[in-house]
């Protein structure tokens, strides 16, 4: 069954460029030139991944990524002209699944979305995704976590990065590592992405139990830490 993927982009050439393109590999297309047509049309086709423009009228990207975030964890592409690291960063922390700058290559936004449906498709394995550890409980199945029992609102890469490091726990981890493997590109990743999400996690687990840690190894990157004692 094809793929469906919903573009939510204002200039109506370069949609209509997109929609020609991919439904030449494949994709079943739906757009929306604007943000408030995206919500209605990504809850009308229940769309396999968006491809999401900041720089839209009535509701800009970040805000229509925010509302996708609330019910769903469909993986989101930001496609944008700007490139600062500050609009990257905070793309990814509203939930954003990679990020690419116009102008760009086809064949790359192509690579891209497969690599992104590719990972999306592992992570959809039928075993249950939740681990447990001292007052800590990892739910990727529902995007939950609980610390001390308590629900903890967290952003969905978050989740991912918290997720990958306590499912290998006592491993190392590189930033580039990370960059690669949660979020899944290494070509403009900024290693302080890794590190405002990480500095975000702590901040919600700190001091929670003794028996486990986010830990920094300095000149190498980050991992999640188990106590023998």
């Amino acid at each position: 069954m094809a793929k469906r993927i919903l573009v939510i982009e204002d200039d109506k050439n370069i949609s209509e460029l997109l929609q020609i393109y991919l439904e030449k590999e494949g994709f079943e297309v739906s757009t929306a030139l604007d943000g408030g047509k995206g919500i209605s049309e990504f809850e009308k086709c229940k769309p396999d991944l968006v491809l999401l423009d900041i720089m839209l009228p009535v509701m800009d990207g970040w805000e229509v990524c925010r509302e996708i975030r609330l019910s769903s964890s469909v993986p989101i592409i930001m496609l944008t002209a700007k490139g600062e690291t500050l609009d990257k960063v905070t793309g990814l922390d509203m939930g954003a699944d990679d990020y690419i700058v116009k102008p760009f290559e086809v064949k790359e936004l192509i690579a891209r979305i497969r690599a992104v449906l590719r990972r999306y498709g592992e992570e959809e394995g039928p075993a249950p995704k939740v681990l447990n550890y001292d007052k800590l409980e990892i739910n990727m199945d529902a995007f939950e976590l609980k610390v001390d029992g308590k629900r903890v609102d967290t952003p969905p890469k978050e989740m991912e990065l918290l997720y990958h490091l306590a499912s290998s726990p006592n491993k190392v981890y590189t930033r580039n590592q990370l960059l690669d493997e949660v979020w899944g590109f290494d070509y403009f990743g900024d290693s302080r992405t890794v590190d405002v999400h990480i500095q975000r996690l702590r901040e919600k687990l700190e001091g929670v139990s003794d028996k486990w840690c986010l830990k920094t190894v300095w000149g190498v990157g980050y991992k999640f830490e188990l106590n023998e004692a």
